[in-house]
């Protein structure tokens, strides 16, 4: 089972944070509030934090520049991800990944059926890596972003979770561009 081995050194890292929404501006972002709050409280840095319209190209360029920037290391995504035509942020994920977490969006699917249900059905999440940075796509509910951050992120972006976590690899996500 998971648990946190207390012997290690916790190691924050550098999280920026998207709200995709054609309604919202930052004073009513509260999913992000609550996904900026529980970084903060985790001991990790909030790097960057934007709110940006349900425009795929938009979406896709702002993740690639924050893949570019070597100041961050993880961004996660609010919104945009149901199943109507204006929800694309899964598309603009998928359009930038190198390599998808295919588990992340089944475990997410398992962490909201013990919260709302078959109604679960209708959220689509994602996880992936590009350019040595993680990226995750979460639904626009402050509830969905809690589940999101308590029942999975919180633990794989701390070092100190057993028996794996994403931090202990984040080193070596590029390792095959060094092998030549």
């Amino acid at each position: 089972m998971s648990r946190i081995d207390d012997s290690k050194e916790f190691i924050p890292i550098r999280i920026a944070l998207l709200t995709v929404s054609d309604t919202r501006e930052l004073t009513q972002d509260r999913s992000g509030d609550t996904l900026a709050e529980r970084i903060e409280s985790a001991g990790h840095h909030l790097a960057d934090r934007r709110i940006l319209r349900d425009e795929r190209d938009q979406i896709a360029a702002q993740l690639r520049a924050w893949i570019a920037n070597p100041e961050i290391d993880v961004v996660i995504s609010t919104g945009g991800t149901g199943l109507t035509g204006r929800d694309v942020t899964i598309e603009a994920h998928r359009d930038v990944y190198e390599k998808e977490i295919t588990a992340f969006g089944t475990v997410f699917t398992i962490v909201s059926m013990a919260k709302i249900g078959t109604s679960a059905v209708q959220s689509r999440a994602t996880g992936g890596v590009a350019g040595g940075t993680y990226l995750f796509a979460l639904p626009g509910s402050p509830g969905a972003c809690r589940d999101a951050w308590d029942e999975i992120l919180k633990l794989q972006l701390d070092y100190r979770h057993l028996p794996c976590n994403f931090v202990e690899i984040l080193p070596r996500l590029e390792e095959h561009k060094r092998r030549k």
